[in-house]
């Protein structure tokens, strides 16, 4: 599937974010964990990968079904603040 710059570079954001779920993305993009996975090996260079996935492996926060239900939003308030 072909994807606008402008996609792209939101998937890899939302990737990166530790409050916005996999699924958020699959919602949003039609993109499954392993997709997002793939996705991620071929945008970012190795050692960022890398670094991405060590951060990304077992985190509660970027699967749905480990969340606390205290976590009610996806993103951290402070993230979007105007400038």
């Amino acid at each position: 599937m072909s994807r606008s710059v402008d996609e792209e570079s939101r998937i890899i954001e939302m990737a990166w974010e530790d409050r916005t779920p996999f699924e958020a993305i699959a919602h949003q993009f039609a993109m499954q964990e392993p997709d997002v996975i793939k996705f991620m090996r071929k945008q970012l260079k190795a050692k960022s990968f890398r670094l991405w996935r060590a951060r990304v492996n077992g985190r509660a926060t970027k699967h749905v079904k480990l969340r606390s239900d205290e976590v009610s939003r996806g993103y951290c308030p402070t993230q979007y603040k105007q400038r």
